[in-house]
């Protein structure tokens, strides 16, 4: 996959490639990414699942038209469509059919004084105006009663997440992601089934780097190269 990026803007980094791994869906399903930046995970997830359809919505016009452009560049325009949007405004500004499945990697920050301000930007794609309550209401709204919520989020913000998405969803399976073995996981891919009541799972965690190795761990290659899945 080829991917055009704003050169002083966000860049698409590990957790999109992650969160492209961690989407399964099957063929003849439509999958909708809240703030799909220039399409680094929702491209990512196409080329994986090539027999779903997938929207994704980006409240920045630079990105927007850098995400259209890159689905064009990796022959994805027939199955991938780029709508502007804002996760503030809700989903039903949207007017779209409710999805099978939605994914995100909301902002990490939703308070301007918990960390040094950005560059003017990057803010949208640190920043969450609306805070972590309004993505997940977004999401919620998105997809359909049995569909599937997969976002990528800060291990520490995990109780706030779970909190969120509780009141209408359940199932939980949560994949945290550790730097090393013997590392706190600095990351966690959280999946939530609309309406769902089975037992939350903790799965093992995904494990990026080994203490006497260079690069990424064996399983952590794989997944960004795109020969394996971040399965469920």
């Amino acid at each position: 996959m080829r991917l055009r990026q704003a050169v002083a803007g966000y860049r698409a980094g590990m957790d999109a490639a992650l969160l492209a791994a961690a989407c399964d869906a099957g063929p003849g399903e439509r999958v909708i990414e809240a703030g799909c930046g220039v399409g680094g995970a929702l491209l990512a997830a196409a080329v994986r699942r090539p027999g779903a359809r997938f929207v994704g919505m980006e409240r920045d016009s630079v990105a927007v038209e850098l995400a259209r452009g890159n689905a064009e560049l990796n022959a994805l325009q027939d199955r991938v469509e780029i709508v502007g949007g804002d996760v503030e405004r809700g989903f039903r500004a949207l007017d779209l059919p409710v999805f099978d499945a939605v994914m995100s990697n909301p902002p990490f920050f939703d308070d301007p004084a918990a960390l040094r301000a950005p560059a003017p930007e990057k803010s949208g794609a640190w920043m969450a105006d609306g805070g972590l309550g309004a993505w997940t209401a977004f999401c919620l709204k998105a997809v359909r009663e049995g569909g599937s919520l997969t976002l990528i989020h800060r291990a520490d913000r995990l109780a706030d997440l779970l909190a969120l998405l509780a009141p209408k969803a359940g199932s939980f399976k949560i994949r945290p992601i550790a730097p090393f073995a013997d590392a706190p996981a600095k990351r966690v891919i959280v999946r939530a089934i609309k309406t769902g009541k089975a037992p939350l799972v903790l799965l093992p965690p995904l494990v990026l780097h080994e203490r006497d190795a260079p690069g990424h761990s064996a399983a952590a290659e794989a997944i960004l190269r795109g020969d394996a899945a971040l399965g469920w």
